[in-house]
């Protein structure tokens, strides 16, 4: 039979790529940021309908989160593995062989290689769609098909009046023919197996068996569900033959899949030979429409052809035609990083399922959705005194079981090995400085037990006891003024202490019966990224200047300088070597080599040989102070790197997350390793050893008065004001960006109940003469980060979804209570080089810093236009703009931190609340539009703007490389019709 020539011979001109995959175009690949929100959304099995993670429960540590399983509406589908049979061997051997797959992506099996493709976006000829189309219009459509097994769905498909009986039986007897599948063997890993493929062997019973081994069984999710297209050319065929089936209840199809899945679609393309490769392309186009979210929920509830034939034509109209002389057809897109939200795509009537009826969303849900300045439980004044602290405590006891509950992971175990080090490292650097700050009032030893009581009881108290409480370079600071306040007028330093803790506890308390709490709703990501930049660079600068100062203390050796040299000198006769005072000039530290009884062994060889080595340069080791250098940037350079193998292509997937939870542990266990292979005397982490307070004569109480007169405690209010401005500030900030919407936090926040233990603990610190407490940013990041949960992305093509952060009280607490113990580590602890630590915290600052938009805004300024990211505010606001907005952030941060360099810090607190004032007044600088993409608007601002005054002129991509979740959050709540998820927008049309 000669083949057929008509227009699916035709060669195609464009290349269509899928709706859901077209912006990917302009999305950033893998390498960005680590604080993202998760890709689109996934089918869900339909055993997960009723999955919401309450206060009995805890969120599924792998699973995907309840907000995913949401998104698509009331009822979720199983998620569907597509196969694209091809028929090939005509005339000679006819064979049905495996040749494509889908999952969320496209793979093609590369016959010569004898693998399968790296998965990618598929992309389709516009004639294979067009074909496809007409095929189905006059072909078989069976929906809710009854058939149970092969045989009884052949039949069905083959029941067309054009097969004379004769042909149905030679079309039954292919069907029914074995398909040649090309599986991976078995390997030790679910995810990973060998790659080399292999035949299905001979045997009846072998290709179930392998259905069974195949790995990708165990990639899918419980409840995926299969669907299968045959395509190929047949020479006994006069006229194309199509069908496309929907099985009422989903059945296993033999050995037709290369996984064991039941069936729910079954599509058959089959006709005369034709050039070109028509019926192939047509089996792909089937395949990547059963693959498409949209097309695959039209179809499950279609009830007829026209149902078919108008989901065929919605995904017609949203696919987009790349022009095929300005690209190449054989390239192979890459998944993006994150797929747009499909929210937009979905039917008009499964929009409309949303109503009174619909699922009811949990408190993160909602803040989620309406992002942190949606009116939620939390931020919502209850008219009554201490209303906010016992609503939270309400909100938070159901969670108290699960806190621990939840904590029974590897990763936690990862986490409080990070930050205990963290920990332990700040609360000496601190305590030291502490020391310095109030000539030994308070030290090292203070600095350990105030934590290790402070942070453990916040742990077990808070409403968000993810904070980590430490002392930051704001209070110490204060600390520094208060003290040189009480020697400049000679009061007792701790009696006074005292009672500003006392005033300081009293205000907070004012502020929590008041429900003062609700004001972070002012504290937009403008004030939050100011407060945590200075934070990131007072420890990159603490970490650096640690490091410079040891070049002081072991200083560099030189030729010629006063620090070289070392002579052995030995005893005149009779004993007497005071011919060594008499010959040094008086005006030189070195040494005269005119001494007749000197020598210049090495000083181990000179005692040995009754010498005394003499000279500044003796007891020096040179090689300190490089070395120290070494393990400084060693350990912050390696701890980076370990942090990127998760995004990078080698190793597998368990080894990648392993090797990146435990970076920081691993850092400093090669620093451990460096410095004992080389046994150089670096400094090393030393602890107190005996527990009893720096100060002597002073007990663990401090006296309310001392030699202070009683007016001084009335005094002491005034100080306590900025102090509490200072503590508010400090601990509001922090919280605001703990309980960020991207974080996707199950448990809710516990603003007004953090502020009340921070009170308390205020106000035992005092009474014991520790250090006050505070959230650390800094360290408080680092441990969420190292708590984070993502999905086990096993699908070919699937980025892990990050799924919110492992929350729990388990951590915090082992860390605090190692912490106290650390006074009797120290045999241990004492191998610890400071370079090692000084390298981690310079690791946080900068992890911290990298985190926020600013960051990026800065680097803009040092880009010519042409070279710059393609970020998403980018494409709403002038450059002019943005340059403005970061010039005065940089503005409002050098003033921050030359005050709190100057003896003008007292008034720190209030430059601190200053920039919630600048932050207002730019509302006369910039429009709504632009502090929407630039920052996020206040409260005041979305009430008095219309819904739809910023629906913006270009609908939402989820293709920038920064987080847009928290400038999604209000705006979702003005235009009501987009609702995107945290990391895919909405696409236009």
């Amino acid at each position: 039979m000669q083949p057929v020539r008509g227009p699916l011979a035709s060669e195609p001109q464009t290349v269509l790529v899928p709706r859901f995959c077209a912006s990917l175009m302009e999305m950033k690949l893998p390498g960005q940021e680590e604080f993202e929100a998760s890709s689109a959304p996934r089918n869900i099995p339909s055993g997960e309908l009723d999955s919401n993670p309450g206060p009995g429960t805890s969120p599924s540590p792998d699973g995907p989160s309840d907000t995913e399983s949401k998104e698509l509406g009331v009822r979720k589908d199983p998620l569907l593995f597509i196969q694209l049979n091809e028929l090939l061997g005509w005339p000679q051997a006819l064979e049905w062989r495996e040749t494509g797959r889908w999952v969320l992506f496209e793979e093609k099996l590369e016959v010569a290689a004898g693998r399968w493709s790296a998965p990618h976006v598929p992309t389709l000829a516009l004639p294979s769609l067009q074909k496809l189309r007409s095929l189905l219009a006059e072909g078989l459509v069976l929906l809710d098909c009854p058939a149970q097994s092969l045989l009884e769905l052949v039949e069905q498909v083959t029941r067309v009046e054009s097969l004379s009986p004769e042909l149905r039986g030679q079309l039954q007897a292919l069907l029914l023919q074995r398909p040649q599948h090309y599986n991976q063997t078995t390997g030790t890993r679910p995810c990973w197996g060998s790659t080399h493929p292999r035949k299905a062997s001979d045997n009846e019973e072998a290709p179930l068996r392998e259905q069974y081994q195949n790995p990708l069984r165990q990639k899918l999710p419980p409840g995926a569900e299969a669907g299968t297209v045959l395509a190929g050319e047949l020479g006994f065929l006069a006229q194309p033959l199509g069908a496309f089936v929907r099985l009422r209840d989903p059945v296993v199809l033999g050995s037709l899949t290369e996984v064991s899945l039941p069936s729910r679609f079954f599509c058959l393309l089959l006709g005369p030979p034709m050039l070109g490769k028509g019926y192939h392309e047509m089996g792909r186009a089937a395949a990547v429409l059963l693959s498409d979210p949209q097309f695959q929920w039209s179809v499950r509830r279609a009830s007829n052809l026209h149902d078919l034939l108008a989901a065929l034509d919605a995904f017609l109209e949203e696919v987009t035609v790349l022009p095929r002389g300005r690209w190449d057809p054989t390239a192979r897109i890459p998944p993006p990083k994150c797929l747009p939200s499909q929210h937009k795509r979905l039917p008009s009537q499964q929009r409309e399922i949303r109503g009174p009826s619909g699922p009811r969303l949990t408190s993160a849900e909602d803040r989620h959705r309406h992002g942190l300045h949606a009116p939620s439980q939390e931020l919502q004044r209850t008219g009554r005194l201490f209303g906010g602290l016992i609503q939270d405590v309400r909100r938070k006891a159901p969670w108290y079981p699960s806190d621990f509950l939840d904590a029974l992971h590897l990763q936690c175990f990862s986490a409080v090995l990070y930050i205990y080090l963290a920990t332990v490292t700040n609360a000496i650097t601190f305590g030291g400085l502490l020391g310095d700050a109030t000539d030994g009032a308070q030290g090292v030893l203070e600095s350990f037990l105030g934590t290790a009581v402070a942070g453990a009881a916040f742990c077990l108290m808070a409403g968000q006891p993810l904070t980590i409480l430490s002392s930051t370079g704001p209070v110490l600071v204060f600390e520094r003024l208060l003290f040189s306040f009480s020697r400049d007028y000679s009061l007792d330093y701790l009696p006074f202490r005292l009672w500003v803790g006392i005033w300081v506890a009293t205000f907070c308390l004012v502020l929590v019966a008041t429900e003062a709490s609700v004001l972070v709703r002012y504290f937009t990501r403008f004030t939050e990224e100011g407060f945590c930049a200075l934070i990131s660079l007072i420890f990159i600068y603490d970490a650096v200047g640690k490091m410079l100062n040891l070049t002081h203390t072991y200083p560099i050796q030189k030729p010629g300088s006063s620090t070289y040299g070392c002579l052995c000198q030995y005893p005149g006769p009779g004993g007497n070597d005071s011919q060594w005072i008499r010959t040094r000039p008086k005006d030189r530290d070195d040494i005269d080599l005119g001494l007749i009884n000197a020598s210049l062994l090495p000083p181990p060889e000179c005692t040995q040989q009754g010498g005394q080595p003499r000279g500044p340069g003796c007891h020096t080791v040179p090689d300190i102070a490089f070395f120290s250098l070494l393990l400084f940037l060693t350990s912050f350079f390696f701890a980076m790197a370990l942090k990127c193998v998760k995004t990078s292509r080698f190793f597998p997937s368990v080894v990648r997350k392993g090797l990146s939870d435990f970076s920081s542990v691993l850092a400093i266990l090669l620093g451990c390793g460096l410095d004992a292979f080389l046994g150089l005397a670096t400094p090393k982490l030393m602890v107190p050893r005996e527990f009893k307070p720096t100060l002597p004569g002073r007990g663990w109480l401090v006296s309310p008065f001392g030699t202070n007169p009683w007016w001084w405690s009335v005094a002491a209010a005034l100080p306590a004001l900025l102090l509490s401005i200072l503590i508010f500030m400090d601990q509001q900030i922090t919280a605001v960006i703990l309980n960020r919407v991207e974080y996707r936090l199950q448990k809710g926040a516990g603003f007004h109940l953090d502020l009340f233990c921070v009170a308390v603990l205020m106000l035992l610190t005092s009474v014991l003469g520790l250090p006050w407490y505070v959230s650390a940013t800094v360290i408080s990041l680092a441990h969420m980060d190292s708590l984070r949960r993502e999905s086990r992305a096993c699908a070919p093509g699937e980025l892990p979804n990050f799924l919110g952060i492992r929350e729990q009280r388990l951590t915090g607490l082992v860390v605090f209570i190692l912490t106290g113990a650390s006074i009797f580590l120290a045999p241990v602890l004492k191998f610890i080089p400071m370079p090692v630590l000084y390298g981690i915290f310079l690791y946080m600052g900068v992890a911290a810093l990298s985190s926020i938009q600013f960051t990026k805004r800065v680097k803009l300024l040092l880009m010519p236009a042409k070279h710059q990211p393609d970020l998403l505010l980018l494409r709403h606001v002038p450059l002019t703009r943005v340059h403005l907005f970061t010039a005065i952030q940089l503005v409002c941060l050098g003033l921050l931190w030359i005050i709190k360099s100057t003896p003008a810090a007292i008034i720190f607190p209030l430059m601190l609340l200053g920039l919630v004032g600048v932050r207002k007044a730019l509302e006369r600088v910039f429009s709504p539009q632009e502090l929407l993409w630039l920052d996020e608007l206040m409260p005041e601002e979305e009430r008095s703007i219309p819904e739809k005054g910023l629906e913006p002129e270009h609908s939402f991509s989820g293709s920038d490389s920064e987080d847009v979740s928290s400038r999604l959050g209000p705006l979702r709540r003005m235009c009501r019709g987009l609702g995107e998820r945290s990391c895919p927008g909405a696409v236009p049309k």
